[in-house]
């Protein structure tokens, strides 16, 4: 093995790691303030470490095999805006705002996560095809997401409501939509260029 597949599986391995433990924290907090924008967000982190640990197993395999696995993870992706669903049907039936100050905590740390990991995958964002793709874009997405939950929590802070977190989780699940869609499509070309040439 190359250094440079090494030095990838080592970055994805630390990505996956990253997001893994934050998606407890942040979970833990969602549950413990009623917050519909960081349930889904962390539902993201949780996907997040699936797609990175998935990367890290098929960097070795054939174009062909990393291909089908894109197509899979563009899938995963659709997982935060299931979960995002789930519990704007639980804030509607309860329309409590979430406390302000935890959600926007929360939210920076999640920030602070992401950029890190994008920092980290940025180099490597077209190596490996559709996977280290799935993986840049998740991290970018998700720190642009967490502006938004910075954003809510500021809003909420001064003008207690439900709306800020409820429109923020509407951005999260657009966005992984998008992201879906962007890897389903880089997925279906790697395929086609490696049957191409097989």
């Amino acid at each position: 093995m190359t250094a440079e597949p090494t030095a990838l599986r080592r970055v994805v391995f630390i990505v996956a790691s990253l997001n893994l433990v934050y998606f407890g924290i942040e979970f833990a907090v969602a549950l413990a303030i009623g917050s519909v924008s960081l349930l889904a967000d962390s539902a993201d982190f949780f996907e997040d470490a699936s797609v990175n640990f998935l990367i890290v197993a098929a960097l070795g395999w054939t174009p062909t095999s990393r291909a089908k696995v894109g197509m899979l993870l563009s899938a995963i992706l659709l997982m935060p805006a299931a979960a995002f669903l789930w519990t704007l049907w639980q804030k509607f039936n309860v329309p409590v705002p979430p406390q302000a100050i935890p959600l926007t905590i929360t939210g920076l740390g999640a920030l602070a996560i992401n950029l890190t990991c994008a920092f980290l995958l940025a180099r490597y964002r077209h190596h490996s095809g559709s996977l280290t793709k799935a993986a840049f874009l998740s991290a970018r997405n998700d720190a642009l997401a967490n502006v938004t939950i910075i954003i809510a929590g500021v809003v909420t802070l001064y003008r207690p409501s439900v709306w800020p977190d409820v429109i923020v989780g509407f951005g999260i699940a657009f966005m992984n939509l998008d992201a879906a869609r962007a890897v389903w499509t880089a997925a279906r070309e790697e395929h086609r260029l490696a049957k191409a040439e097989s």
